[in-house]
């Protein structure tokens, strides 16, 4: 079961939890007015935490500005009244401490929960809107949860809330306020564009946007409504039908006044009838958590009924009723050490963050991207920094920005390599991300490893201890020159006898008949892989037909943009001496089974649709492989699978999604099924999906 035990700070002495108190607030403070806490999530809970732990054993010494029981932790405050509390939620962080919390409520109501609501819990600030006779007249925060900030200002720049309701009614919705994935990156790029410092991370980006009055820019955010309430003047037959309905229909009310609400995402909001079912759910969430474009840190649940949640009652800080189900905290604030400069196959010179080590998620953290040195300039990052880092599933970990408000001045401007860093040439900066000028060159083993993989032109016995030895010995200066070579060369190589001499010269025999999208793949075209280079492979079927497609006609392949188009074209133009030399040693230039695009003024339409209907058993279909496979695909890689699923007519894709047809669950397979079963998607075991697909088998 997806969950944690957050082990709290230990205080041993009154100067340390006074001095805890005091860290917490100012955090507290931080966090609810700008998002810029010294301290991340996780910290912040393990000091609460610690402070309660406190508390419950010397409860005559604890100060009045302790953070324990109080809505923001006693850090803010409003002066605009709530008509009904708004309060926040106490916490737990494992099955175990769920199932405690659902026995202590069955307890206070006298009787189990009849069903609970179960959704996600969103990473922004919560705030209360206001509509009278169905229009928006005023946006509050939740402030201490007695009075809240005046925040109107906003109306009109967030998504998800309108300016006017479908119904004319006087209700106040209550809901979190963020930012998306999308959204955070466009707010940065703005805020850098005016000269301000970039937000460390979403929800700090949406808080600082809500409070802002007089910039000279407006960023869009995004609400997801989870309360709706009728106001002190609503008329009583609104009143009463909303004060009865369960929370689960509050929220179908709620959308069908043109609110915004989880049912629009991934993770709609579900009701649960047993602590299983709610752990299951619990479960689901967690394991599609690093796909949402969106952030998340846990999962509230609620009793749903409105009977249950008025028999259980509030407390001073949060209602009885509902949990947050927190999840393993993503991001955690370090340091940046240094910044690594390495050189890939392709020429890219790619920053990597040295880190102060950090636990995020269960894996302790050295090294994250940079992504390339506008984003460093970009985010305004320096040597010493006190960084946000993000990492969430298999993602991998990133840079957000700095701290900014934990700099000390001791920090260090971060410096940009004047050459290649890897063999001295110069660097083409034109584009955001830098490439030595002598490209593929620069990095040749490199290069000829990846060329020479299983998922490329699978070459048995070109290891890279033997690419090296090619290299050095002046054998191979590029791709095409590993299909040049004799058995004499090759005998001549240290530790190359007959039989290996032999094998190799079998292996690379057979990679010259490897189809035109492995050929691709092993070119290494910026801005493609393995999925993309079957893509063109399969649009255009020749290489000539590749080289011949200028900037639109290669946009026609799905997944190729305006701004990726062009940088195909170009590469592959680059590239053209190599592939002529390819080509002349007689390496496969075609696409099995593929099918030229049909010219203007070609085929008529008719034609066209009877090519389509010959697509094979999975045409029309999108199809995501996860899991270890079994039988006939046990020997198969993750690529050869995604091309026979492509050869059979369909479209293999790494994530699952609502456009999923078909998920092939092998062993082990874990969150990919997990979403596809909350989706209603068709699931396949390996056996039945080889019997399937079993004409395209060997």
């Amino acid at each position: 079961m997806t969950g944690m035990t957050t082990a709290a700070v230990v205080i041993t002495d009154a100067a340390a939890y006074a001095q805890a108190v005091e860290d917490a607030v100012k955090a507290s403070a931080a966090y609810y007015a700008s998002g810029d806490s010294a301290l991340d999530d996780d910290a912040y809970d393990r000091l609460v935490r610690g402070i309660a732990a406190w508390e419950a054993e010397h409860p005559d010494q604890i100060l009045t500005a302790s953070p324990t029981g109080k809505v923001a932790g006693g850090a803010v405050e409003g002066d605009v009244p709530h008509t009904v509390a708004m309060l926040s939620l106490d916490n737990v962080f494992s099955a175990e401490e769920f199932s405690a919390w659902t026995a202590s409520l069955a307890r206070r109501i006298g009787h189990e929960v009849e069903r609970f609501s179960v959704e996600p819990k969103l990473d922004g600030l919560a705030i209360a809107a206001r509509y009278v006779d169905g229009r928006l007249s005023r946006l509050i925060t939740r402030g201490d949860g007695m009075a809240g900030e005046d925040i109107s200002h906003a109306i009109g720049t967030i998504e998800g809330l309108p300016a006017e309701l479908s119904e004319p009614v006087t209700v106040e919705v209550r809901g979190e306020v963020l930012m998306t994935t999308a959204q955070f990156e466009h707010a940065n790029e703005v805020r850098s564009a005016h000269g301000g410092q970039p937000f460390a991370n979403p929800r700090g980006a949406a808080a600082g946007t809500l409070r802002a009055k007089e910039r000279a820019y407006t960023v869009p955010t995004t609400f997801f409504g989870y309360g709706l309430l009728p106001l002190s003047d609503t008329e009583s037959s609104l009143a009463v039908k909303l004060g009865d309905l369960a929370h689960s229909d509050l929220m179908v009310q709620a959308a069908a006044y043109g609110i915004n609400t989880t049912a629009s995402t991934d993770v709609p909001g579900v009701t649960a009838d047993t602590v299983e079912q709610v752990l299951a759910r619990v479960q689901e969430i967690a394991a599609v958590r690093a796909e949402l474009p969106f952030g998340i840190d846990g999962i509230v649940i609620k009793a749903d009924l409105a009977a249950d949640q008025q028999a259980a009652g509030s407390g001073s800080r949060a209602p009885r009723w509902a949990i947050a189900y927190k999840l393993p905290a993503v991001e955690k604030i370090t340091r940046l050490l240094e910044v690594e400069w390495n050189v890939g196959r392709t020429g890219i010179i790619a920053p990597r963050a040295v880190l102060e080590p950090v636990e995020i998620d269960g894996a302790t953290i050295t090294y994250a991207t940079l992504h390339n040195p506008a984003d460093i300039t970009r985010r305004d990052l320096r040597l010493g920094d006190h960084v946000m880092v993000y990492r969430a599933g298999d993602v991998i970990p990133r840079v957000e920005a700095p701290v900014a408000h934990l700099r000390t001045g001791e920090e260090q401007p971060i410096v940009f390599p004047d050459v290649c860093p890897r063999c001295g040439s110069d660097i083409d900066t034109s584009e955001q991300r830098w490439r030595c000028t002598n490209g593929r060159n620069c990095h040749l083993v490199a290069s000829l490893s990846y060329a020479a993989g299983r998922d490329q032109l699978d070459i048995e016995g070109l290891g890279h201890t033997r690419v090296v030895q090619l290299v050095e010995a002046g054998l191979v200066t590029d791709l095409a020159d590993l299909f040049t070579l004799t058995r004499q060369q090759l005998l001549g190589l240290e530790r190359m006898g007959e039989t290996s001499t032999d094998n190799l010269l079998a292996a690379l025999a057979a990679a010259k008949g490897q189809p035109l999208s492995r050929v691709l793949c092993a070119l290494g075209v910026r801005g493609t892989g393995r999925s993309m280079s079957r893509r063109i492979a399969r649009h255009f079927a020749t290489m000539d037909n590749i080289r011949a497609a200028d900037a639109e006609a290669m946009q026609q392949v799905e997944g190729i943009g305006t701004e990726k188009a062009p940088s195909i074209v170009a590469e592959l133009a680059e590239l053209a001496p190599l592939i002529d030399k390819l080509a002349a040693t007689e390496v496969n230039m075609t696409e099995p089974g593929a099918t030229p695009p049909t010219p203007p003024g070609g085929a008529s339409d008719e034609s066209d649709e009877e090519t389509e209907g010959a697509g094979g058993p999975l045409a029309g279909m999108t199809v995501v492989v996860t899991g270890g496979m079994t039988g006939p695909l046990e020997k198969l890689s993750r690529n050869q699978m995604n091309e026979l699923i492509e050869q059979a007519g369909g479209r293999s894709s790494s994530s699952v999604s609502k456009k999923t047809t078909l998920v092939v669950a092998g062993d082990g397979a874990g969150s990919k099924r997990a979403k596809a079963e909350s989706l209603g998607i068709r699931l396949a075991t390996p056996d039945e999906f080889a019997t399937l697909i079993a004409d395209y088998l060997d």
